[in-house]
């Protein structure tokens, strides 16, 4: 017996890896020390840092992979798992240093893995992050022919006196709301019984009122917001943030609260994109339920004061985030949203 006779192909570990080497070092930055297939990656904290603070965070993409599977199109996961990394800590007021990955699968397929690792290198590059390493699993018999996980590691950096905590949002603060792309990676499992099983479509099926294939609007990658927020951070105009991902506003704006706060969100002060509709008129999901599963259109939420909410809108409409309005604001609570 031998190692590929038990499911573990090590030449196309082999092959996987230098596949992927060259997309991991386009993304190097000055500061990566170390080389792809290093035991661990190597990354000098800039020179010029004075109180660097790090900031680190894990994710994954959840069964939108399950969308991967059924189209075969495996670049825009990669892309969705580093964007929402990144913004994870960009709310915090931090800059992407360095990501890394893991990928587990049952029967290691390079040219999937290499679609997988170049739409981590696309957005890695997008964001100005190193790809920094990771680790390729190959485990037999532990997740079913042509599926894989993913899950990604991220650290970024902001100066001390630049942290954004939120402790500085007080009743009054105005809160501005940032588009999303669609679903980003958040409510799949709600979407994919509404309608794959609820409506009976397949990844290929044409909605009308969505201009494209059901299959289509759902793998449109989550979008990254730094380079959108990053004018704002130096102005210091941005006392907290919310990256609207599992839970949607009413679980995730509350998390950025200091005590004694709450917020307000008026529901018609934005439009809700089409794909957020359908699922709910298909699947006849409840409101309460779509503000907690999805983001409903909204993927990042701003506190700031009143007074420089028009310039913080102004900002964000000149930086990419164009559809940036007031959705509401802060008011005394015990950490709720109130929905009116």
């Amino acid at each position: 017996m031998d190692y590929r006779q038990s499911g573990v192909d090590i030449d196309a570990g082999n092959e996987t890896v230098r596949r992927i080497k060259s997309l991991a070092r386009g993304t190097f930055t000055p500061g990566v020390l170390s080389e792809i297939g290093s035991f661990g990656g190597l990354f000098q904290v800039p020179p010029d840092a004075t109180a660097p603070v790090l900031v680190a965070s894990a994710d994954g993409v959840g069964t939108k992979l399950k969308l991967a599977f059924m189209s075969g199109r495996h670049d825009t996961v990669g892309q969705d798992l580093v964007n929402h990394c990144v913004n994870d800590i960009l709310v915090q007021g931090a800059t992407p240093l360095f990501f890394l990955d893991y990928l587990a699968t049952g029967r290691l397929q390079p040219s999937v893995a290499e679609q997988i690792v170049g739409g981590m290198a696309k957005a890695c590059g997008e964001n100005g992050c190193a790809l920094l390493g990771g680790e390729t699993a190959e485990m037999p018999g532990f997740y079913a022919d042509g599926e894989y996980d993913l899950a990604g590691f991220i650290v970024g950096m902001v100066e001390r006196d630049r942290l954004i905590d939120g402790k500085t949002i007080v009743p009054g603060d105005v809160l501005i709301g940032v588009p999303s792309t669609g679903l980003h990676t958040n409510g799949y499992s709600l979407a994919r019984r509404v309608v794959f099983e609820g409506l009976g479509l397949t990844f290929d099926s044409h909605v009308a009122e969505l201009g494209t294939s059901i299959g289509d609007a759902l793998l449109v990658p989550h979008r990254s917001y730094l380079k959108t927020v990053q004018p704002l951070l130096p102005r210091r105009l941005v006392k907290g943030m919310a990256h609207i991902t599992g839970g949607g506003i009413t679980e995730n704006l509350p998390r950025v609260f200091p005590e004694g706060t709450a917020a307000r969100i008026a529901r018609d002060s934005w439009t809700v994109p089409p794909l957020f509709t359908f699922l709910q008129q298909g699947g006849q999901v409840s409101d309460d339920e779509m503000l907690r599963a999805f983001n409903m259109g909204i993927g990042l939420i701003i506190a700031c004061d009143a007074r420089t909410a028009p310039e913080v809108i102004a900002i964000l409409q000149s930086s990419g985030g164009a559809g940036s309005v007031v959705i509401g604001g802060v008011v005394e609570g015990n950490g709720t949203v109130e929905y009116v």
